[in-house]
C-alpha cells in the first residue's frame, strides 16, 4: 500500500495579513519538498469541503455558523489578535478539515496504509468554542471523530509533535476517556497550556514538556520513555499525527532546536506503533513550522518515513 497526499489550491487563499508568520508560501514549501525525487510513490487527490455534520462533532454548529458568515467580503477580520481570515479563508478551513476526513476514510476503507494532509489554516488551537492561535477548525480532532462516526472506531490517538501544545485538541479530548491525546512541546510558551498534570478524564491526556534547547536527545527521550509506552497500554485502533515542524533549529518562533531527523525518526516510531495496534493505520495533518527551509526539509522526511513505513503484517 502507498501513502496519500491531501491538498487543494483553496488552501493557499487564506491571507492573515501582510507579515503574518501562517502565510501561504509555508503550504508552498511543503508541497514543493513533495514534489522533488522519492515522492512519486506518493497518490495525490484533492481534498473536499468539510460538511457541516463533520465540523458539528467538535464544533457546535452555532459556532460553526459563526465564523464562517465572518468572513469578510474583502480585506482582513480578526479574530483574535493572532488568528484572522481573509475572504478565502472559510473554504481554505472547510479543505482543511474536509482533507482530514477524506483520509481518514480512505486510511479505513484500505486505500492506503497511511495519510498526510499538507492544509491550511492549522487546526490543533482551536477549541470547540472558540478559533484562536492561526487555527479556526480543529482539523484532527474532526478527523478522529470521523473515524468514529462512520467508522464505529472507539480508540483514537492523537500524537501532537508541534512545538506549541495544542490545547484545542486537548479541550476536544479531555471528557472521553476513548480518545487519547499526547503531546511534545516546549514549556513555557504559547499557549500556557500543557503542564504534565493536566491529565484528562482517565489519564487520557499525556502532556511531555520540554524546556528550552531540549535537543534530539530529550525531545527521543520523552517520545520513547513516555508518548509511546502511554500509546501502547491505549492501543488505538487509529492513530493520527499533529505535525507542527516549528520545533525545528531553524524555527523562529521557539527554541526546541530538532533536526529534520528527529521527524523522521519520531514519524517511523509511530508507524511502527500503528502497526502493532491498527493495522498500520495513520493519519498525519500539517499543523506549524514557519521556517520556509525547515518546512521544506522536516515535511520531507516526515513523508518519507510514512512513504517507507513497512506493511502491516
Amino acid at each position: 500500500m502507498t501513502t496519500l497526499l491531501y491538498a487543494h489550491d483553496d488552501c493557499l487563499e487564506h491571507l492573515p495579513g501582510k507579515g503574518h508568520p501562517e502565510r501561504p508560501e509555508r503550504l508552498r514549501a511543503v508541497l514543493a519538498a513533495l514534489d522533488g525525487p522519492g515522492f512519486e510513490g506518493l497518490l495525490r487527490r484533492e481534498a473536499p469541503l468539510a460538511e457541516l455534520a463533520q465540523l458539528s462533532r467538535v464544533h457546535p454548529e452555532a459556532f460553526v455558523r459563526q465564523i464562517l458568515d465572518a468572513v469578510p467580503v474583502e480585506g482582513q477580520v480578526a479574530i483574535d489578535m493572532d488568528t484572522a481570515m481573509s475572504p478565502g479563508s472559510g473554504r481554505a478551513a472547510l479543505r482543511a478539515a474536509g482533507a482530514v476526513c477524506a483520509a481518514v476514510d480512505a486510511v479505513l476503507r484500505g486505500e492506503a496504509q497511511n495519510a498526510f494532509c499538507a492544509v491550511r489554516p492549522p487546526g490543533h488551537h482551536a477549541e470547540p468554542h472558540r478559533s484562536m492561535g492561526f487555527c479556526l477548525f480543529n482539523n484532527i480532532a474532526i478527523g478522529a471523530q470521523q473515524a468514529r462516526a462512520v467508522w464505529g472506531l472507539k480508540r483514537v490517538a492523537v500524537v501532537d509533535f508541534d512545538v506549541h501544545h495544542g490545547n484545542g485538541t486537548q479541550a476536544a479530548f479531555a471528557d472521553d476517556p476513548d480518545l487519547f491525546y499526547a503531546s511534545t512541546h516546549q514549556w513555557p510558551l504559547y499557549p500556557g497550556t500543557g503542564r504534565p498534570d493536566e491529565r484528562g478524564c482517565n489519564g487520557n491526556i499525556l502532556n511531555a514538556v520540554l524546556p528550552p534547547g531540549a535537543g534530539s536527545e530529550r525531545f527521543r527521550a520523552a517520545m520513547r520513555d513516555q508518548v509511546l509506552p502511554a500509546l501502547d497500554s491505549f492501543a488505538p485502533e487509529l492513530v493520527m499525527i499533529s505535525a507542527g515542524f516549528d520545533g525545528h533549529v531553524g524555527d523562529p518562533l521557539a527554541e526546541l532546536e530538532l533536526e529534520d531527523a528527529d521527524y523522521g525518526w519520531a514519524t517511523s516510531e509511530l508507524c511502527a506503533l500503528a502497526r502493532r495496534h491498527s493495522g498500520g493505520r495513520l493519519v498525519s495533518v500539517l499543523e506549524g513550522g514557519y521556517s520556509l527551509a525547515a518546512l521544506e526539509s522536516a515535511a520531507r522526511e516526515h513523508v518519507a518515513a510514512l512513504l517507507h513505513a513497512p506493511a502491516a503484517g
